[in-house]
């Protein structure tokens, strides 16, 4: 048998501009890729609609197209890390796996285990940074900590960037490096339990205009904003070096988006504590959260009373987005309004969201509730009606989510906003002064 090597995809799926990928096919042995349908995720998954499931499965059969187009094959399979790679090793000659970091925790205690049972092989298992810019210890302040602040942050992420963290990973120079094989058949949705919903989803293609004018028009729900590219930076669909070089090209704003991303992976790698779901600031632990149950289905279903609220979380269960303002919007009227733990939104928005990310997701749940690093203060609480008439003055977004405004099926506001101020400011100053 000949010695290959293997490219194991996961938050990286495309061929261009792909860090490990590249490393693989320039190792001199013919590379077969592969990706895992990993059951240690998806069995967790009560919605068997999921959309992320179908997204990832459409970004494979294209994957796939792309691979059989070259005379090689993408090797599937719907199982565990842990049975997949003594298989592999049973079937083919096997010198080196190649993959790209992934930074959460249980992706952290995968990849341990499977270097370590490869290694003990005499298999080399190699990863490699791919979807940040700047990652673990690569943006720290002059002291050598880690900075809690974006802004300082973002500025020494600017002075550091160059061409060559934003070069692209020319892969497309090594494509005959994939192996030469026969198609392998691909499992269907249906035969993992799935079943897709055939909505479509955003376009990867930057949209120049849109980003342009990010700045400028980022904060209202009911224009076209936004570039939607967040789904395909979650799963890699798109390369993050390619949209900082436009980003560069076109708008600060837009490229501060992307630093903030890079921000929230790095506040992950350095404060793991966030992962085992505590708060990032620990005297935030203490706040006594009122959690109630019944508020929380109200908030979950889009029926509140608050009009902002209800179209953001509606538009969330029908689509799995939310525009950006919004999700502040509805994760302040949690913590402050209803008073209920942020980690009840997280857990819900992680449940939902297409483009689920712990770090964003986690980052942005702390910054609602004044808990994280760099958050809005305990005291600011958002106006629902003022940040409406800000952002939806003309109620377009709210009147596509929230249809019966106005009529007697709509409810009434579940809580009164300046109760809710009164009640949330000293719940937090008795738990931030307690020791």
């Amino acid at each position: 048998m000949t010695k290959i090597s293997i490219f194991w995809f996961r938050r990286d799926l495309r061929l261009h501009d792909n860090a490990g990928l590249y490393h693989a096919l320039k190792s001199g042995n013919k590379v077969l890729p592969i990706f895992i349908f990993d059951k240690n995720i998806l069995d967790r998954l009560d919605d068997k609609r999921d959309r992320r499931v179908e997204f990832i499965h459409q970004a494979l059969s294209d994957l796939q197209q792309e691979l059989v187009a070259l005379g090689s094959s993408l090797w599937v399979q719907y199982s565990t890390p842990e049975e997949v790679f003594p298989a592999l090793l049973n079937q083919f000659d096997i010198e080196s796996i190649y993959t790209n970091h992934d930074y959460e925790k249980y992706a952290q205690e995968r990849d341990d285990a499977v270097r370590e049972f490869v290694n003990s092989e005499n298999v080399a298992f190699h990863t490699f940074k791919d979807q940040v810019i700047f990652e673990k210890n690569e943006v720290l302040s002059g002291a050598g900590t880690p900075y809690t602040v974006f802004t300082p942050y973002s500025r020494k992420w600017k002075e550091k960037v160059n061409d060559f963290y934003l070069k692209p990973y020319p892969t497309e120079k090594y494509f005959h490096q994939f192996l030469n094989t026969e198609p392998f058949a691909m499992p269907t949705l249906a035969s993992m339990g799935f079943e897709a919903v055939g909505a479509s989803f955003p376009s990867k293609e930057v949209r120049e205009s849109i980003v342009k004018n990010y700045a400028e028009k980022r904060d209202f729900p009911a224009v076209v904003g936004t570039s939607r590219l967040s789904v395909h930076l979650r799963f890699g669909t798109v390369s993050i070096r390619e949209l900082a070089r436009k980003a560069q090209a076109l708008s600060e704003t837009w490229l501060n988006e992307l630093i903030w991303r890079d921000f929230y992976f790095n506040i992950t790698y350095h404060f793991p504590h966030i992962g085992q779901g505590f708060a990032f600031r620990k005297e935030y632990d203490k706040i006594r959260w009122r959690n109630n149950e019944a508020e929380f289905k109200l908030w979950c279903e889009g029926k509140t009373g608050y009009p902002i609220v209800d179209a953001g979380m509606r538009e969330l269960n029908a689509t799995g987005f939310m525009h950006n303002r919004v999700r502040m919007i509805v994760a302040s009227f949690l913590t402050k309004h209803l008073l209920i733990d942020w980690r009840w939104g997280e857990k819900y928005f992680a449940k939902k969201l297409l483009d689920f990310d712990f770090a964003a997701n986690n980052g942005g749940w702390q910054w609602a509730s004044g808990s994280g690093c760099d958050a809005a203060p305990y005291f600011r609480v958002f106006n629902p009606t003022l940040q409406t008439q800000k952002f939806d003055k003309d109620l377009a977004y709210i009147k596509k989510w929230v249809p019966e405004l106005n009529s007697f099926n709509y409810p009434q506001p579940i809580v009164n906003h300046d109760f809710a101020r009164k009640r949330v400011v000293p719940v937090y100053q008795e738990a931030l002064k307690a020791k």
